[in-house]
């Protein structure tokens, strides 16, 4: 997280664009930037399975970073609104998606945004979200500031989400919904991350700029360093 907050301010600095893909070396349960979630998250049982824990600093839902591949998008704002920016960083996903064998397509949805709550990312896919076969595959979320946007996203390798249920203090309110899309289900396999990282790069070098290049981690690694402690401080993480 910060290492993505530290490239949305050189994002809006340079001018640089930076697609990201990674994955997390622990079990993890991000909070969106807004969410509730003081009292609703049963941390005996959170810490006694490993998990740790982090707030975003994009919106959205309650997600399990484990079986799953992270991406992030961080552009400086040139004149796109945020649902023209979304449409751009979704061909990129679709393109890469459809490389490996994955035919997604943006969910009609609603054009309300979705309140901030407990109940689990990948319940309900939001308007423009990406999905197979009717099924959520992608989560994503974006924050601008200062000149710059940064996108969240999540991919589905397999469906974890479903235990965010049993990690919550009260029962969530739950109606009839389609458990997620992964692409193991989709495959029948489970890409790894460096798999999805190559089809995602030649999306870019196909759709928008076929001189891409990987970026020097040493150049983000002291302002990366300078944002750890928000991210591990509680009173970001249980800010609400």
């Amino acid at each position: 997280m910060a290492r993505d907050v530290a490239l949305q301010t050189r994002a809006a600095e340079t001018g640089e664009t930076v697609f990201s893909i990674y994955s997390w070396s622990r079990p993890t349960l991000s909070f969106g930037r807004n969410q509730p979630a003081i009292g609703s998250y049963n941390l005996e049982k959170i810490r006694a399975e490993g998990i740790d824990i982090v707030r975003r600093p994009t919106g959205g839902r309650a997600i399990l970073h484990h079986r799953e591949v992270t991406y992030s998008v961080t552009a400086p704002v040139e004149g796109d609104t945020l649902q023209q920016a979304y449409v751009r960083i979704n061909r990129i996903l679709q393109h890469g998606l459809r490389s490996l064998g994955v035919m997604v397509e943006a969910a009609a949805g609603s054009h309300r945004a979705e309140v901030p709550s407990i109940r689990p990312c990948f319940e309900i896919p939001a308007k423009g979200e990406l999905v197979a076969e009717g099924a959520k595959l992608v989560g994503s979320a974006q924050w601008r500031e200062d000149g710059a946007l940064l996108q969240h996203g999540s991919i589905l390798v397999d469906d974890d989400q479903s235990s965010l249920v049993d990690l919550s203090i009260a029962p969530i309110p739950t109606g009839p919904w389609t458990p997620p899309a992964s692409l193991h289900s989709l495959l029948g396999r489970a890409p790894d991350t460096a798999e999805v990282a190559s089809a995602m790069r030649e999306a870019v070098r196909s759709l928008e700029d076929d001189g891409v290049m990987e970026l020097n981690e040493d150049e983000v690694r002291a302002a990366t360093l300078e944002r750890v402690p928000q991210f591990l401080d509680e009173a970001w993480t249980w800010r609400r």
